[in-house]
């Protein structure tokens, strides 16, 4: 399988980008800055120069090099402003589609976050990042592509488990980014159980597969 990465250096993709490449599936790192080269190829990943808030959809489209699926797991980022989470968290996320359409990528997976299934009105940047992620989602679940939605929790860098908690209804808590990864890898790898839904995910008890198979 190959794999495109959106924001393969961050540290959801990293960890997913690992996983994959165990698995012997190529991985395809849109990066922003050269200067991560070197670390994505330690993960496993095959680096590719592609800034999405700047390159075209038929730009984008070609530097998904013939993959099999599409995961958009880039992001503005702590401390960026309210304009940038519009151009990237969600104008960004849609370009990754419109690219993943042109290009025949039939399987689209995004990484969204609790709370986009309501955002509030506020002016402040976490409302803003919010209503961003509703945007991009519904754009998502509006297209023509096999397609899941992931919704965290608080992400943290602990150790992963390996075990999580799946539902289709909003619930908060955290998660590890490492078992964020691991159900990304799961849904990827046996997409017929995650096809077509909102999925949200914080640490659970039960393994991610098992959790698959309880939806």
């Amino acid at each position: 399988m190959r794999v495109a990465v959106a924001g393969g250096h961050g540290k959801i993709a990293l960890r997913l980008t690992r996983r994959l490449a165990a698995r012997g599936d190529t991985v395809i790192s849109l990066i922003r800055n050269p200067a991560q080269e070197d670390e994505v190829r330690t993960h496993g990943g095959t680096p590719v120069i592609c800034d999405l808030e700047q390159a075209s959809v038929d730009e984008i489209a070609t530097a998904l090099g013939g993959a099999d699926a599409s995961v958009f797991a880039a992001g503005a980022g702590p401390g960026s402003g309210s304009e940038r989470k519009f151009t990237m968290d969600r104008d960004g996320a849609i370009k990754l589609l419109e690219a993943s359409t042109s290009a025949g990528v039939g399987r689209y997976v995004i990484v969204s976050s609790i709370g986009a299934e309501n955002p509030p009105d506020g002016d402040d940047t976490f409302s803003v990042y919010l209503r961003a992620k509703a945007e991009a989602d519904d754009a998502v679940k509006a297209s023509n592509r096999e397609w899941t939605v992931l919704r965290p929790g608080r992400l943290t860098d602990d150790d992963g488990m390996g075990t999580v908690k799946l539902t289709r209804e909003p619930f908060r808590g955290e998660v590890a980014r490492e078992d964020v990864a691991g159900v990304i890898e799961a849904v990827l790898v046996q997409p017929a159980r995650a096809v077509g839904e909102i999925l949200y995910v914080n640490g659970g008890e039960d393994p991610i597969e098992k959790a698959l198979e309880a939806l």
